[in-house]
C-alpha cells in the first residue's frame, strides 16, 4: 500500500525514532520533519519506488507536504495525470 511505504520511508529517514508518530495530515515542513534537502530525498524515493516523474513545478506543498498529499499525488501520477 502506498501510504504504508511512504510512512515507513519518512519514519526511517527523517524521524529517527520509533516513538515519534506522524499522522496522515501532519505537515512535513511545518513540523520540522523534512527540510529542503529532505524534499529532494523524498522526491527521489517517490520517483524510484513508484516509477513516476516529479516535475519541478510539482514540488509544492500541495503534493509533497504530508502523507495524504503525497499518496494523492502518487496515485494521480500513476493514473496518467501529469
Amino acid at each position: 500500500m502506498i501510504e504504508e511505504q511512504v510512512r515507513q520511508f519518512v519514519t526511517e529517514n527523517f524521524l529517527f525514532s520509533e516513538d515519534k508518530k506522524i499522522s496522515e495530515t501532519d505537515s512535513f515542513l511545518e513540523n520540522g520533519i523534512i527540510d529542503s534537502t529532505g524534499v529532494l530525498e523524498l522526491v527521489s524515493f517517490v520517483e524510484e519506488k513508484f516509477n513516476v516523474k516529479v516535475k519541478d513545478e510539482e514540488m509544492i506543498p500541495e503534493n509533497l507536504d504530508s502523507i495524504n498529499n503525497l499518496v494523492k499525488f502518487i496515485k494521480s501520477k500513476q493514473n496518467g495525470n501529469g
